[in-house]
């Protein structure tokens, strides 16, 4: 069993930044933030591999960085110049032996 944990949600204005952490409890594969506005599905934010190669949302690339430390088992994703449509509440997912592991979610608020 992986426990997920996220930080780094809030509120903040249009055109700040969040930075996003979620700390795997042990070794996982996978990683990816995912993300569910009010009446919404959840659909991914961005992802990135074990080894490092990553997969953005068009709606985020330009704007938001996914990057991972494996030796903290540590994965943050880095959204500058936010708007209000990137109001939701924020999920960290990881993979591991072929299961899809999920936080308990941290809202992000953007105020216009």
């Amino acid at each position: 069993q992986v426990q997920l944990v996220e930080s780094g949600g809030g509120l903040v204005q249009a055109g700040g930044s969040l930075r996003l952490s979620c700390a795997a409890s042990g070794r996982v594969g996978a990683m990816g933030w995912y993300r569910q506005g009010p009446g919404n599905q959840r659909t991914l934010v961005a992802g990135i591999t074990s080894g490092g190669s990553t997969n953005y949302a068009d709606s985020v690339k330009g704007r938001f960085t996914i990057s991972r430390d494996n030796a903290k088992n540590t994965v943050y994703l880095q959204m500058n110049s936010l708007s209000p449509e990137d109001t939701a509440l924020y999920y960290c997912n990881a993979q591991f032996w072929g299961i899809n592991y999920w936080g308990q979610g941290t809202q992000v608020t953007v105020s216009s």
